[in-house]
This record gives C-alpha cells, structure tokens and sequence, in this order.
C-alpha cells in the first residue's frame, strides 16, 4: 500500500509517500512545496495543486492522509490553512483516492506516544522509524508523520476487531524494550 501524507501550509505545504510492503515501510519520496510570498493566494493554491497532482500521478497512492484542521489565535491563518486542505483534498478527489485526516495530536501520539510533542521529537522519530539520515524541515518530517500515523492506526487492534496481546505478537517492532 502506498500512503501520500500532507501536512498543509499558506507558505510551505508537506508532503511525503510512503509505501507499506508486508508490515515494513519505507520513505518513497518528500518534500516541501515552498510557496512565494510574491504570489497572491489563488496562485499559491494553483502550486499547491500542481505539485501534489503531479506526485500522485507519479506514485499511484493508494490512500491520502491530512492534517485537520485546527483553530489558532489568528482567525486569518485559519481561514488560509482552510483554503490549503480544501486544495490537497481536491487532487486527492480528483484522483479517486480514498481521503482520511487525523488531528496534529493524535498523530504524534501514533508516532511519538505523546499527543503534545515537539516538533523536535515528531523530526526525530520519523527519522528514526525511516531510517533518514540527512536533515528535514519539519513540514517535510509533519508530512512524514501524518502517513505513518494512518498506517499505525490502520495495523492496530481496534482497526481489525484483535486485542493488544495479538498486535504486539504481530507487530513485534512496535515494541521497545
């Protein structure tokens, strides 16, 4: 199975593919779209569009993950990052991809076990999940963290109707001792 995750943005959107082969998952591709600040907001959206149109027709995602959407002190940056999803919800649409979303916390709780970890931490575990050497930006590593959040949540218990002790039997890489 191959997972696009986006981790949206008004100045840099994340994205990443991951593929999910027999339980063991790589970093296929990501980046960062970075958008001008020259451009006007249609235009930014147009980038936006493009690029992730472009990254699925290459890759052939099976599934598309995003961030939701939250609510921050400047009603502004809300309503822009509002535009942003609307845009990477669409390529996905267009696409016939099947779409899901998941909230900044419960994707770090998927991939770091605290809901309320630093960017630093989310950086350093997708890191060290992938086995990524080089250096990211966080978007890049947001976006990351956003696609094995949904395979996380995909192989876990709840998902197939199992129990804990099954999962940990099946999923023996999940544990750390």
């Amino acid at each position: 199975m191959i997972i696009l995750g986006v981790d949206p943005g008004s100045n840099f959107t994340g994205y990443a593919v991951i593929k999910n082969d027999k339980n063991k998952f790589f970093r296929v591709t990501s980046g960062i779209i970075k958008l001008p600040s020259s451009k006007d907001m249609s235009q930014k959206l147009e980038i936006i569009y493009d690029k992730l149109k472009d990254v699925i027709k290459k890759h052939k995602p099976d599934e598309f993950v995003i961030e939701t959407a939250f609510y921050g002190k400047n009603v502004q940056s809300t309503l822009k990052i509002g535009y942003v999803r609307g845009v990477c919800i669409l390529s996905a649409a267009h696409n016939k991809i099947p779409v899901n979303e998941y909230s900044p916390r419960e994707i770090k709780k998927a991939v770091v076990g605290n809901g309320a970890a630093a960017k630093e931490q989310v950086n350093y575990m997708v890191k060290n999940i992938l086995s990524i050497n080089e250096k990211m930006q966080y978007d890049e590593s947001d976006a990351l963290a956003i696609a094995l959040c949904h395979i996380f949540k995909m192989r876990s218990p709840s998902k197939k109707g199992g129990n804990w002790k099954s999962f940990i039997e099946a999923n023996p890489e999940r544990v750390i001792s």
